[in-house]
């Protein structure tokens, strides 16, 4: 096998730079102009409540824009532009509508004649993907003739990292998202995300680094201004100098470990060629776990244990907690925060996901989902349960439970949920390198 070629450039120039790394990397070159193109951004979270942090956790709209200027060029009259956003509803159509709007996808179309769509509303086909996998894909992207894949750039707190192969897990159906968090041995997250493109049409990836992402994947990760365009023809090359570029070594990715496995490819990137920046001079550690403190009064990420807060066991988060929960676990752990008084709470133990399982001799322990009820439901390490059910729990029972396990919690936090992102804007607020016409098509 010759070397695949994955081109690193510096982002200066709206189009010339997006330009300069598909002809440097050979991105294109497969391309016909009769070809019917599916281009695959990354829109991880999305309100319609409140401005929120975009940059590096959502692909940037000058990216997405510039591909399809190029795409046109070349005589490509068939675009489509979708996404499988999570909403906490699997009918809201509304927000995706307006994250395509915001985002200017829709004046692509009116301009370009682009599609837009949200995986969400439509069709899924099963695709095997060898070694008794399957998943449900995205049909659209399915019937095209070609990919253009663009993640934004970051790490993330369960895969490590989420690039080029990671962004493809938004063209699954509810049920297939679920099933990758499975806690079978040797059957987990890392094993189902390193099989995503394995079936897919032929693929150009280009990683968005103009803003990196460290603790992603959203809004509430460390975003930094990085200017990183990464670009290649083969999926797990660009994702082996993306990972690179973020700090790490790839044989501590589980997934790209995978990944390359099942490819008989090397770990060490002998077998790639780098082109334009040398990753030497570009890489910068990207932090992607959060650290939790652990000891015999407490469990709790270390910023709320440094505050002083006592008798809350709140487990880390596994790989088997899906999104939606994952969705909701931050915002749990605000409550509790905002709930603490400086008095101990009374050995309450909170469980998320899939595998975890009580202690023994806690008073009381919140099951928070139904995955982790219908693991634990007949536990006799359980003296007062607490189940919040629901896949994801409502709102409302979270208020409800979680006062019954004796957080005196703000019912407002969850009444105005999709407000909490904007929190998080004032972080950025003044700074000229965090530009949010990134995030506009003008």
């Amino acid at each position: 096998m010759g070397r695949t070629t994955v081109a690193i450039v510096k982002y200066e120039k709206p189009l010339e730079s997006v330009r300069q790394a598909v002809e440097m990397s050979g991105g294109l070159d497969r391309l016909t102009g009769n070809s019917r193109v599916f281009l695959k951004p990354n829109i991880v979270f999305w309100t319609r409540a409140t401005n929120f942090p975009k940059w590096g956790a959502i692909t940037t709209s000058r990216v997405v824009q510039d591909m399809v200027v190029l795409l046109k060029e070349r005589g490509v009259n068939d675009i489509t532009i979708g996404e499988g956003m999570v909403t906490m509803s699997p009918k809201d159509r509304e927000t995706p509508a307006h994250a395509f709007e915001t985002l200017g996808y829709t004046k692509l179309a009116a301009r370009f004649g682009v599609k837009c769509v949200s995986v969400m509303e439509r069709p899924f086909r099963k695709v095997d993907l060898g070694d008794g996998v399957e998943l449900s894909f995205n049909a659209d992207i399915l019937d095209c003739d070609f990919v253009v894949n663009l993640p934004a750039m970051k790490t993330h707190n369960q895969t490590v990292l989420s690039l080029g192969i990671k962004n493809l897990k938004g063209l699954l159906d509810l049920a297939s998202r679920k099933k990758c968090h499975s806690m079978t041995p040797g059957r987990d997250l890392h094993f189902y995300v390193a099989r995503l493109a394995d079936r897919l049409p032929p693929m150009f990836t280009l990683l968005d680094g103009i803003y990196t992402l460290e603790r992603g994947p959203s809004f509430d990760g460390r975003i930094r201004r990085s200017n990183l365009l990464v670009a290649s023809a083969d999926i797990l090359s660009a994702d082996l100098v993306g990972c690179r570029l973020l700090g790490h070594e790839p044989e501590k990715v589980p997934h790209l470990v995978h990944a390359a496995a099942n490819r008989g490819r090397p770990l060490d990137l002998t077998d790639v060629m780098v082109v334009g920046r040398r990753i030497e001079e570009e890489a910068s550690y990207h932090e992607h776990d959060f650290a939790y403190a652990v000891d015999e009064e407490r469990s709790l990420p270390v910023p709320l244990a440094k505050e002083g807060l006592k008798g809350v066991f709140y487990r880390k988060y596994d790989l088997s907690m899906c999104t939606y929960c994952s969705g909701l676990n931050g915002l749990v752990l605000s409550a509790i925060r905002y709930a603490w008084k400086g008095e101990p709470w009374d050995k309450v133990e909170v469980l998320t996901g899939k595998a975890q399982k009580p202690t023994p001799g806690m008073n009381k322990t919140v099951l928070l989902g139904q995955c982790i009820w219908q693991a634990n439901k007949d536990s006799p390490d359980i003296k007062e349960m607490i189940a919040i059910k629901g896949c994801p729990p409502r709102t409302e029972d979270l208020v409800q439970g979680l006062k019954q396990a004796g957080f005196e919690i703000n019912p407002t936090l969850f009444e105005n949920v999709d407000l909490l992102p904007g929190y998080f804007l004032p972080r950025y607020a003044g700074k000229p390198a965090f530009d949010e016409a990134f995030h506009r098509v003008d």
